[in-house]
């Protein structure tokens, strides 16, 4: 029989399948015998040499003293694969051509990213808006992942890779607004979502996805949304969201009570649970409203109030690999929360430092907790690559 339409996925999980089989790279399988099929099925317009492959597949490791019988034995490998979707599969699909290897363009053939690339130019051409969004979204949904990501190391699949990526990313970016003038706020929570998992780090996709889950009275998951964000851009480059998206998290913060409360649910919903002692640990956009309201009380009570701001380092002043600080980190905030009082402020400022509120501290009192934190965190982690320093600055009031 035959061999029928084979459907390949190229996005994600690499597969091919026909009516009847499915092969995917998720096998137990050698991966080279998954990087040469879609190699060849990737240039399949074209007959490729031995060379090349032996090339592709052997260039980084030391040469075979036969390279031409190590890729024969590849090729009888990948065809016995390839029977597995449909019997003699491997003979009818590759071919041998005066000395060198092609895919068998006369066996109809649809693949994902050609689909895809279809479906987001076709979108970007159409005039008409609706039909414009309709096109996207279908691009979208092929989209589960980066070209051939288990081979992502690959030279040749890195910049095809790239630009599929960027093809998506900018198509959801083009495709919110859309959605957002329809006021389809569902869905545009779920191409957020859905794209984030592709690009994590966008504050853009996060606007959005906030936006749109306001607009949907669902402002504790907008809440925990910047929490999220918060927190994976602290870690991984030391910077705090924009200033557009601490506003939606402000807005949130006010929205989570939609409904008029009794004053006992209110104290009940403020009331510290469960308190570990030691300092208040917060987020930095909480340390800032806190430190407003104290500078405004000084004013009137006159109390000495400082700020400190503490900071791991190496020894050298440079910067610590992110391997050892984000164990520093983690060390360090539990250590200052444990060793300070139950008034006093703590939050992370940057990938590497904490800022501290003492109230009702002078300057020698704020030197001593410095230097007792700074004692403590050598005594616990005498193997630490960290050091850490130390400024104290005092609170200007508020007029």
């Amino acid at each position: 029989m035959a061999l029928t339409t084979l459907h390949v996925n190229m996005l994600g999980e690499f597969s091919l399948q026909t009516e009847q089989a499915e092969i995917n790279d998720g096998a137990n399988r050698s991966r080279k015998i998954w990087l040469l099929l879609a190699y060849i099925i990737y240039n399949r317009s074209r007959p490729i040499p031995p060379s090349e492959l032996i090339e592709l597949l052997w260039s980084n490791e030391e040469s075979s003293s036969n390279p031409g019988n190590a890729l024969k034995t590849m090729f009888h490998r990948l065809r016995n694969m390839l029977d597995e979707i449909q019997e003699h599969a491997g003979r009818e699909l590759i071919l041998r051509r005066e000395g060198t290897y092609a895919w068998n363009t006369d066996i109809p053939l649809e693949l994902d990213i050609d689909r895809f690339d279809e479906l987001c130019q076709k979108g970007l051409s159409a005039q008409d808006e609706e039909k414009k969004l309709n096109v996207w979204l279908q691009a979208l949904k092929l989209y589960n992942g980066d070209f051939l990501d288990k081979m992502s190391s690959e030279p040749w699949v890195v910049p095809i890779a790239a630009y599929f990526h960027n093809l998506y990313v900018q198509t959801a970016l083009d495709t919110l607004p859309l959605l957002e003038s329809r006021e389809r706020w569902e869905e545009t929570a779920q191409l957020c979502q859905a794209a984030l998992v592709h690009e994590p780090y966008m504050e853009d996709l996060y606007t959005h996805q906030m936006s749109a889950l306001l607009k949907l009275g669902q402002s504790q998951e907008a809440v925990k949304v910047y929490e999220e964000m918060s927190e994976l851009l602290l870690s991984n480059f030391g910077v705090m969201p924009s200033d557009a998206v601490r506003s939606l998290y402000r807005e949130a913060i006010r929205t989570v009570n939609t409904k008029e409360v009794s004053p006992g649910f209110i104290l009940e919903q403020l009331r510290e649970s469960a308190s570990p002692g030691g300092a208040l640990v917060c987020d930095y956009d909480i340390f800032k409203v806190i430190y407003h309201s104290v500078a405004r009380s000084i004013a009137r009570s006159g109390d000495a109030v400082h700020l400190v701001l503490i900071s791991a380092q190496t020894p050298g002043g440079e910067a610590l690999p992110k391997r050892s600080l984000d164990r520093v980190v983690e060390n360090l905030q539990e250590l200052i929360r444990s060793g300070l009082r139950r008034g006093d402020i703590v939050a992370r400022c940057s990938v590497s430092q904490f800022v501290l509120l003492l109230p009702h501290a002078n300057y020698e009192n704020s030197r001593m907790v410095c230097d007792r934190i700074a004692r403590n965190f050598s005594r616990m982690y005498p193997h630490s690559p960290a050091v850490l320093r130390s400024s104290i600055h005092p609170l200007e009031p508020t007029l």
